[in-house]
């Protein structure tokens, strides 16, 4: 192994050297691999990242997750938020490809982006993206090519994140006759409008994008997009490597750090130490997402029935019997916010901490909701099981102690993900710990997985309200954000009410990169935006 690994570092090496002149590279580690560049399938950060360099969308997010143009310059919204036409820029060309005539990339038009959608709604696609429009459009009469610069998308009915949605690389807009020649073997033969395009693939050992020549966008002195020449990804399957990879200069950027070097780089108060400072760069935000312990609320499902979990002051205990402070210091590096403010995460508009007041350490009214429930200091409570993923053990091992000195026992229970995530589909674990990570920059995200008729995903927890249910679906048709707003804060209180959940920490976006790297933004969805990223001079 020992080898293996040294012979990995001499090819990286190798292959991580600037070539000649002045071209620039910007090199990054996928650990574990990309498994493909076709956007219908674009469900993990890894695909996505990938997938944003060779495809653009109709609309996309700004580091402030505002909506901005891309593929559509501008839109017009009906006054009943059903239909929404785009107005499609025309200089946007496919990167060249023998395929197209002459080998020359054609034009994009708004049939390509009916294509597009209609594909991902396409069962026989089976697109792990097709719920961004099962139930909102009809496939056959939803999408429409008024001409070849319009497009218009008709709603079933009012969605008010749809441009989010849209915001998606699942709605990244691919050529018909390029797909159907290459059918499933798409996935590694990408052809998009986006600022690089596919030029190297090796699936063990790294895959090389080129800048697109023919690219669209232009910055505000007239040079095209992108700056960069090239982006090379390598698949070192191992978090460790990466970084010493990193700190040889070999790679970029890296995001998160693997624990082993956690203490030698971050401070418990989550700063770059001094030792560090000129040598690399840390980069924090916050991410939209949420770390938690559900808990599943059907009394018809396993486990469920005879559970202490079942007392509303239980579970309130509990929320009230875990330091999130303390847990984040010391396991984490204070990487993180505590989750004292509901379930929606910082980073949204609607987030507001005096508007929603959430769980925080209080170990006496902890103890005071125990006794209520029958279980004073715990005595007579059946043992609780808590189910975690190795990677998040300590986190539910710390939980548990917390809650052992109130007399709460929790048994806690490493299962592997894929496993875990199928049973808690199923609503076969009562209580475990998940993370929910924004799909797109509202909190209707986060708030659908309380919704009553929504299945498990997104509704683990099987929680059910009727006045929560009536306060999502008015929400949804609210075309005032401020009003939208207060709604969801409502809903985020009903959340906090019922505990069906324990919010543990909202997560945060923390990168490193080379001090010779510029023009690399950061933002709550942990976009990897490279079309104004430069390589300076050491």
């Amino acid at each position: 192994m020992r080898y293996f690994v040294l012979f990995l570092l001499i090819i990286l090496c190798a292959c991580g050297q600037r070539r000649s002149g002045d071209k620039m590279v910007f090199r990054y580690n996928q650990e574990g691999g990309i498994p493909t560049l076709d956007p219908a399938f674009a469900k993990n950060q890894a695909v996505m990242w990938a997938v944003r360099q060779v495809f653009n969308t109709l609309v996309e997010t700004d580091s402030a997750l505002n909506i901005r143009p891309s593929l559509a310059k501008s839109w017009d919204v009906s006054a009943d938020r059903r239909e929404y036409v785009f107005h499609l820029r025309t200089d946007v060309h496919f990167h060249d490809h023998p395929l197209f005539p002459g080998g020359v990339g054609r034009k994009m038009t708004a049939q390509d982006v009916v294509y597009s959608f209609r594909r991902i709604m396409d069962p026989a696609t089976a697109s792990s993206g097709a719920w961004v429009f099962n139930g909102k459009v009809d496939p056959e009469t939803g999408f429409a090519a008024l001409d070849d610069s319009t497009f218009r998308l008709r709603l079933l009915q009012p969605f008010q994140p749809i441009m989010g949605i849209l915001s998606m690389q699942y709605c990244s807009v691919v050529p018909q006759e390029i797909v159907a020649h290459y059918g499933k073997d798409f996935r590694k033969n990408p052809v998009g409008t986006g600022p690089f395009r596919f030029f190297f693939w090796d699936e063990g050992q790294a895959l090389v994008l080129h800048k697109n020549p023919r690219y669209h966008e232009i910055d505000e002195t007239g040079r095209r997009l992108p700056y960069l020449d090239a982006v090379q990804i390598s698949f070192v399957d191992s978090k460790g490597t990466e970084f010493l990879l990193f700190r040889q200069g070999q790679l970029d950027f890296i995001n998160e750090i693997d624990a082993t070097f956690k203490d030698e780089v971050i401070t418990r108060q989550g700063e770059l130490k001094k030792e560090w400072e000129g040598k690399i760069v840390m980069m924090k935000t916050p991410y939209l997402s949420t770390e938690y312990f559900g808990i599943v609320m059907d009394p018809g499902k396993p486990g469920v029935k005879g559970s202490p979990l079942r007392d509303l002051r239980v579970r309130q205990a509990v929320n009230y019997g875990i330091d999130r402070v303390k847990m984040l210091t010391y396991l984490r590096n204070s990487k993180g916010i505590p989750a004292t403010s509901g379930f929606v995460p910082a980073g949204l508009p609607s987030f507001d901490t005096a508007a929603v007041k959430g769980y925080y350490y209080d170990p006496a009214r902890s103890r005071k909701l125990l006794a209520e429930a029958g279980y004073p200091n715990g005595k007579g409570m059946p043992v609780i099981t808590l189910v975690s993923i190795p990677l998040y053990a300590d986190l539910a091992d710390y939980a548990a102690r917390q809650l052992q000195e109130l007399g709460v026992k929790v048994q806690v229970e490493v299962m592997q993900r894929g496993p875990l995530i199928d049973l808690v589909a199923k609503s076969a674990v009562p209580f475990f710990r998940a993370s929910w990570i924004a799909d797109y920059p509202d909190a209707e995200s986060f708030l659908a997985m309380f919704y009553s008729k929504n299945p498990a995903p997104p509704n683990y927890t099987r929680y059910s309200n009727p006045a929560y249910d009536k306060l999502y679906e008015r929400a949804l048709q609210e075309n005032d954000d401020s009003v939208r707003y207060k709604l969801y804060q409502e809903m985020d209180r009903m959340i906090v009410a019922d505990a069906p959940v324990v919010p543990v920490f909202y997560d945060m976006v923390m990168r490193f990169r080379q001090p010779n790297v510029l023009g690399l933004s950061s933002d709550g969805l942990n976009t990897l935006e490279l079309r104004r990223v430069r390589i300076g001079e050491k």
